[in-house]
Order: structure tokens, then sequence, then C-alpha cells
């Protein structure tokens, strides 16, 4: 927990500029204890204190390709205010250790250098070579990060075919008694659009019937209430198929929903998974109460499952409506990638030795990873840092909110079962 705990400390707020602390101090924490474990350590910063650690971990089988692990140090900025305790205190209380980035990720940078450390005094060696990348940039698309390496360092890449990082490997008990463990194969892609009203500007005294600013609010309530239709992946079928095959109950694809129930916290996660999604996150408009302005413009968030980008950004459009200008600002790709082969195998293997009577189940995630680009190298990446969670403990509430938190036991579990791993893989 020692390790997992000075991370916590560590500030590497990610505001989405460089002004920041930036990830150096993480980045020189991480190489000192993996320098210190007698591996070669390579420092890479696309700008001043935006900081990536890369190394590679000799395998025992030294002619198979390597495996990537990735994980990002920086998190999203915390306010101490309101928070139960400090962000960056790092505080043991209830079983947990206490901090932003506790669960995003730093409990899985913990995790694989705890390994390091411990195998470097027995002398004990992966299966096979390791990359390992802690990445700088992740909470902001990886542009000095992961998508930086991909585009400018593919050299310290290009061997490696499988990898694992963040969102994956957590467990969920069914009301069976057994445990879930659940391994993230596919993830939505994005699509941010920018929606912009325009109309006459005036008086606010006067009546208006072009306001800018309704014509958006019109918009905005329009694309907020918009229920997107159910469309299951070969993935979440495979999931759903799962946990009905556990719980003895039929599998309805027309209703998929009436099987979370038997999820607890981590049906949140798999509903927002069924369909793709768009949320109004920003507003900008006026700038004085008695102006109507000539424009307003909101932003909105779409998570779009594999395959059917060009049939969200359709509906976008017709949802937004004629007489509104609008364009994609941001574009991330969704992927989907099979839960079969050596590295599937391991995992399961991994988390049935250390959980027997276990099942290991594929998943969507329905936010986006650094995995969005290690995969565009052809590499197949799966969400694995495990933890086994307590009954009833709220995973995906923590990420990115107010007072985060990793049950202790939970991360000393999952070193066991990345241990198992790692002989495995």
């Amino acid at each position: 927990m020692a390790i997992c705990a000075d991370l916590l400390r560590i500030d590497t707020s990610n505001y989405g500029t460089d002004d920041g602390p930036g990830e150096r101090t993480a980045a020189e924490y991480c190489a000192t204890v993996l320098a210190d474990a007698g591996l070669p350590v390579e420092i890479i910063e696309p700008r001043p204190r935006r900081t990536t650690v890369m190394a590679r971990w000799p395998g025992l089988d030294r002619t198979r390709p390597p495996l990537l692990i990735h994980a990002h140090t920086d998190v999203v900025p915390a306010e101490p205010a309101i928070w139960s305790r400090h962000p960056f205190g790092a505080e043991l209380a209830d079983g947990c250790l206490w901090g932003r980035g506790a669960v995003d990720m730093k409990y899985f940078v913990a995790q694989v250098l705890a390994v390091i450390r411990a195998w470097s005094g027995s002398g004990q060696r992966p299966a096979r070579d390791v990359v390992l990348a802690f990445v700088a940039d992740e909470e902001n698309g990886g542009q000095l990060g992961a998508r930086w390496l991909v585009e400018h360092r593919r050299d310290l890449l290009d061997d490696c075919t499988e990898a694992i990082g963040e969102v994956g490997g957590y467990s969920a008990r069914l009301p069976t008694g057994q445990r879930l463990y659940f391994i993230e194969t596919a993830q939505k892609g994005v699509l941010w659009f920018e929606v912009t009203a325009r109309g006459p500007a005036g008086h606010a005294s006067m009546i208006n019937d072009g306001n800018s600013v309704v014509t958006l609010a019109e918009v905005v309530a329009r694309i907020g209430r918009h229920e997107f239709p159910y469309r299951l992946t070969p993935t979440t079928r495979a999931l759903l198929q799962t946990v009905a095959d556990c719980v003895g109950e039929p599998f309805d694809p027309v209703d998929p929903e009436a099987l979370l129930r038997h999820l607890g916290p981590a049906a949140r996660m798999i509903a927002s998974s069924l369909r793709d999604v768009a949320s109004p996150t920003e507003l900008a408009a006026g700038g004085k109460t008695n102006v109507i302005p000539p424009h307003a413009t909101a932003r909105f968030d779409c998570r779009f499952l594999p395959g059917s980008e060009e049939a969200c950004a359709a509906r976008m459009r017709e949802l937004i409506g004629p007489g509104v200008d609008h364009q994609i600002v941001y574009r991330a790709i969704a992927v989907e990638t099979e839960f079969s082969g050596p590295v599937s195998d391991a995992i399961t293997q991994a988390v049935i030795a250390t959980d027997p009577g276990a099942i290991t189940v594929p998943y969507l995630l329905p936010a986006g990873s650094d995995a969005k680009h290690f995969s565009q190298l052809g590499i197949n990446c799966f969400g694995f840092a495990p933890l086994q969670l307590p009954d009833g403990f709220d995973f995906p509430a923590a990420f990115h909110g107010v007072d985060e938190r990793v049950p202790v036991d939970a991360i000393r579990a999952g070193v066991a079962i990345l241990e198992r791993f790692l002989q495995l893989c």
C-alpha cells in the first residue's frame, strides 16, 4: 500500500492544458522504482513536466512478442473543499485508501510497481517480455501520452501484440454467490459536437422570436432527453448471456436491462453500454442580462458503440435540426476485440487460481481509455487491472467522483491475481 499512498500524495491534476503540475514528479517516482529493480528506463517529455516513463521487463521466453502494460499517472482535478478527506492526502480510513486517482488509476500503477519490486529481489520474471508504459495526459485524450507515443515513438511499441490496462478486472457478486470479473474487450467511440444557434441581437425588453438562447435551449432539451435504441455488440451479448446462465433466467435481447438488477453497482456501467449516449456538457451565451445575444453555443459528448458512428452522427444531426450550425470538434474511434487467445486464457486462469469459482466475462466500456491509441498499432487491448471488490462497493461512482477511494483488501487481492497472470501471460 505504501507505493499507492505515495502516488496519491503527488498532485498530477490534468486541467486539459499545461497549467497543472504535470506528471513529472510521479514519473520520477516510477522511474526510481523501475531503476532500483534493475530495469533500463526511458523518460519521455513532449512538453515540460508532461512526462511518460517507458521500460522493458525481460521475460522468460524472449522469443515471444512482448505484452504491453499501460497505465496513466494523471488525474482529473479535485476540489478539496467538497471532499471528506483531502484529495491528495492518501488517508487510510474505513478499509480504503482515499484520494484523487485511487481508482482512476494509480492503484494499478502501484500494483505493477509492487510486483516488479518484489520479483526483482527473488529473480522471478514474467512469462514473456513486458513493455511498461506509465503515461501522461490520458485524461485529455492522450495527446501528450499514449497518442504521442503512437505517433512519434512507435518503435517502443511495434513488436507488442497484446496489452492490458485500465477499467477491467474488477468484480461484482451475483445473487448466486459467484463473483464475475469484468474484462474490458471493447469501448465506445467519441464524437464531440459543437452546436451554435444564431439570431438577431437586441434589447431583452423586446419580443424576439429568433432568440438564439431559446433556439439552443430547445436543441439541448431535445438531445438531452433523447434515448437511442438498444444495440448489442457481440461483447455485450456474451456478457448478458453469461449472467443469464448464472442466474437461471432467459436473456431477452429486446429487454436487455432486465438482467442488470443482478449486477449491483456495476449495473450502471453496463447499462450505458447497451446504446449510444449523447450528453449536453457545456453552454455559453451572452454577457449581459439585458442583451439578447446574437449566438449561443453548446457542446455535446456523444459516445457511440462499435459500428454505429455514422448512425449516431446522422441521428445527432436530425436532433439538432435545420438552421442551427454544428461541427464535430473531436473524434475517437470505437474498438472491440474478442475475448479469446493466450492473454484471455491467462486472465481467466489467474482469476480462477486466486478466486476459485469466479467467472470472467467480457464487457464494453461506455467510456474510453488509452487502448484506443494502442489498438491503432494492431495491439489487442484488454482492460485488466484486477480488483476483488467488496460486495456493494460502487466502483463506477469512484471515477472522477468526490471522495474517490479504493478498498485496500481489493488492491491486495488484485496483486495476487496480477502476479499469477504474469506467470502465465
